[in-house]
């Protein structure tokens, strides 16, 4: 019976465990054994068994792999992880990881490492590889040229369909790990002049050329199109993926959908972070702790100097807050309920600057918007918590003070919050790690304002 026992607890601990199992198999089974049990894993158990190694426990495991294994393993993880890993190998080691990789992770990766250490990878592989990596990191990530792979069916529009399906036949290998349903037709001078669906060539004669054949004018992007644009096109089009070319009309690359996408998700998660004062928009717990620390606190110790503003307010009005104690209960509902209906106006005028719906200019017409909003939803709150006041201390001037508080600093707040995006913006700054610290303290400092002197004004009703 026991023996019986002790394989299905061996799994449930490979299960609940998957680090475990990985470094045990990096250590004492083989290369098969340990490429199989990646292979089993689901891309989020591989990225939690590899956050839960240490640095020498992940290197034996990426040793232990084969290059292409390797490669795919990371490309599970965010880029500046994947970077971390390589950084711990030798040169050759992390080339040949990064050989195996598409073009496009290849230059996002080899980006987040330090100068050093890129050039070394580069240099350990192909002339033509590196030379290639180092175009494509020359390009911003969230631009067309930072986004393309250069992993293309890429075709002469001379070409007929049977030197097509010989090409092939005999590069089968190569292109494996391309996207087959579509090849791009260049002229003799590389200018891309068509987009070919690969399907189309089991339905027509095998000396038929591919000039013949093409959609001619394909849509396509130079390789410094944002990626506004990019998200646009592909809205407007069904595309899988869309042509880069240069100046000239030269074929550069392919930007697929997915990447797009990826890219758009990545850039709101990272707008999300600085909003919430992860400087750099990225943290993961795996980063040294100082840096960590570091960057936090140069967000947090400006929030200490903008606070003492809203502590000023009180302090100056001290006596009245000692003379109707009942109003140090409403302070923190009057500015929390305000700050969120600012942050909900934050959010909206961030999510249209990146979509391109509104301009940095359009100020005036954002807030009257918002103010419409605020209007509303000010009134409705505003009564809600009066109405709150009164059964909580039973008299109707705390109501009226704590409701026209709220009504009057929900509409500063959404007013803020709107627009103080687009006014950043305007000047250069970027609105997701400022905006939030502004519309926190100036919220706070008019709720208090707006409380303590309305309460100031009607003290011997309230007493």
């Amino acid at each position: 019976m026991p023996s019986s026992d002790a394989p299905t607890s061996n799994v449930a601990i490979a299960e609940d465990r998957p680090w475990e199992e990985l470094l045990r198999l990096a250590q004492e089974g083989t290369s098969v054994e340990l490429e199989d049990y990646v292979s089993q894993l689901s891309t989020a158990d591989q990225c939690l068994a590899l956050s839960r190694l240490d640095e020498a426990e992940e290197t034996q495991v990426l040793e232990a792999l084969k290059a292409e294994d390797a490669a795919e393993l990371i490309s599970h993880l965010p880029e500046v992880e994947a970077a971390r890993m390589l950084g711990l190998l030798d040169t050759s080691t992390a080339a040949a990881i990064v050989q195996e990789m598409p073009s496009d992770e290849q230059a996002d990766v080899l980006g987040d490492l330090s100068d050093a250490q890129a050039e070394a990878i580069l240099d350990e592989l192909p002339r033509e590889e590196a030379a290639a990596v180092r175009e494509l990191s020359s390009y911003d990530d969230d631009e067309a040229g930072g986004m393309m792979v250069r992993e293309m069916l890429r075709f002469s529009d001379q070409m007929s369909v049977r030197d097509v399906i010989q090409d092939l036949s005999d590069h089968g290998e190569d292109y494996s790990d391309f996207d087959v349903r579509y090849a791009y037709v260049c002229d003799s001078d590389d200018r891309l002049v068509g987009v070919l669906p690969m399907q189309n060539l089991l339905f027509v004669k095998r000396a038929e050329r591919l000039a013949d054949l093409m959609i001619v004018n394909p849509i396509s992007v130079q390789a410094k199109a944002s990626l506004d644009d990019l998200v646009e096109l592909f809205d407007a089009h069904n595309y899988l993926a869309v042509p880069v070319v240069d100046e000239e009309g030269k074929l550069q690359g392919i930007v697929h959908r997915e990447a797009v996408d990826y890219e758009e998700t990545r850039a709101i998660e990272s707008d999300y972070l600085k909003s919430q004062g992860i400087v750099g928009g990225e943290e993961l717990r795996t980063m040294p702790l100082w840096l960590r620390a570091k960057r936090r606190l140069s967000w947090l110790s400006i929030n200490v100097f903008l606070n003492i503003g809203a502590a000023a307010v009180i302090a100056y009005f001290q006596d009245t807050l000692q003379a109707v104690i009942a109003l140090a209960v409403f302070l923190p509902i009057i500015s929390d309920m305000s700050g969120c209906s600012g942050n909900q106006a934050v959010a909206v005028s961030m999510r249209e600057l990146s979509l391109g719906l509104v301009r940095p200019t359009e100020m005036l017409r954002v807030w009257w918007q918002e103010v419409s909003v605020g209007l509303i939803n000010g009134a409705a709150l505003g009564l809600l918590v009066a109405i709150l006041a009164v059964l909580f201390n039973g008299n109707p001037y705390l109501g009226i003070v704590v409701g026209i508080a709220l009504f009057t600093n929900t509409i500063i707040a959404v007013s803020i919050g709107g627009v103080v995006p687009l006014l950043l913006k305007r000047f250069g700054f970027d609105p997701a790690v400022a905006s939030g610290p502004l519309l926190t303290t100036v919220t706070d400092m008019c709720g208090f304002f707006l409380v303590l002197g309305l309460a100031t004004m009607m003290l011997s009703k309230l007493i």
